[in-house]
């Protein structure tokens, strides 16, 4: 028996939890280890006498940092996306075809109305942000604004509103929260590793025997986790992504009943040169299409935050065949 929407409604919920718990407890890890080998750097004795309280004290910060940046990614995080995208909010006069739009998509899926921002910049492209149904908003290009026809605005928007009711929004803003986390750890640890300093006159005298074995090692560890750790957060981070995008481009179509109108929409995404210029790796899988076009290009590989273009067309065109 096929899932019905609510069904995986009710699994992202279950997910951003998971996600959050998950999260939190590889973060602590990470920062444990990297603790011991920032330690291992700086007073190898410490770690050679094994005095592990000094590390999990500083893993237990970094896990108590970790679920604060959460927080205020879950309660604030759209807020700084679209002020980090250039979005500036817009009224019905502003617009009254494009807030007409967003409020027969909003009753079709049984949301309230988002708020609606636009982006003043000629590339194409559109998002939906927030931490839930009632607390969300999606913003469009002017660019792509003007380069759609009602039809294919529907189909943008259906797409968004699809990630609101999906609360895909939270999933994706939580990870994009727990995942720069993990990267601020790593940097942290490049900067104390880069600075030099006592470790080194330690290390000289006392990295002897069994200790210096360990010490050695546990700086190995880190080193390797400082490096792989942001890589494999990612890859997560993306392959959610991609699945939610599909899931969103399945929704649009059942809140619009016409998949041509968006595949139109995804081919002007396809053949855009233009460049968002307020576009960044850490909003570009909120976005219909990634804003990166060197990355829109790697579309295949693991680290995509977005299925090709084309894929989702022929999806489209299949669904088109198929309600014939």
């Amino acid at each position: 028996m096929n899932p019905t929407f609510r069904d995986l409604i009710a699994e992202n919920k279950r997910n951003s939890i998971l996600l959050v718990l998950i999260f939190c407890l590889f973060t602590a890890v990470v920062a444990l280890i990297l603790a011991l080998g920032a330690i291992a750097f700086y007073d190898p004795e410490a770690v050679a006498q094994l005095r592990w309280g000094e590390a999990f004290l500083a893993g237990s910060v970094a896990a108590a940092a970790a679920l604060l940046f959460s927080l205020i990614g879950y309660y604030s995080g759209d807020q700084f996306i679209l002020a980090v995208s250039g979005a500036r909010r817009i009224h019905h006069a502003d617009d009254p075809e494009l807030f007409n739009v967003v409020e027969e998509m909003a009753i079709a899926a049984g949301i309230p109305m988002p708020h609606v921002y636009v982006i003043d910049d000629p590339a194409l492209n559109a998002f939906a942000t927030g931490r839930d149904p009632q607390h969300a908003a999606v913003a469009i290009t002017t660019g792509l604004r003007h380069h759609l026809t009602r039809d294919e605005l529907q189909g943008v928007m259906a797409h968004e509103i699809s990630h609101i009711r999906n609360y895909d929004i939270r999933l994706m803003l939580l990870m994009a929260v727990l995942v720069g986390t993990v990267v601020m750890l790593s940097d942290l640890f490049w900067q104390i590793a880069r600075s030099g300093g006592g470790g080194r006159r330690s290390r000289d005298s006392k990295s002897e025997g069994g200790g210096g074995l360990i010490v050695l090692i546990v700086f190995i560890l880190a080193v390797v986790l400082a490096l792989i750790a942001p890589i494999l957060a990612q890859i997560i981070q993306f392959a959610v992504s991609r699945q939610r995008e599909y899931l969103a481009d399945a929704s649009a179509v059942e809140l619009t009943r016409y998949p041509q109108g968006l595949a139109n929409a995804l081919r002007k995404l396809q053949g855009d040169a233009a460049v968002l210029r307020t576009a960044n790796r850490g909003i570009a899988h909120l976005f219909i299409a990634n804003p990166i076009k060197k990355f829109q290009d790697r579309a295949e590989s693991v680290f995509a935050s977005h299925p090709p273009l084309k894929d989702r067309i022929a999806r489209l065109e299949a669904l088109m065949h198929s309600t014939k």
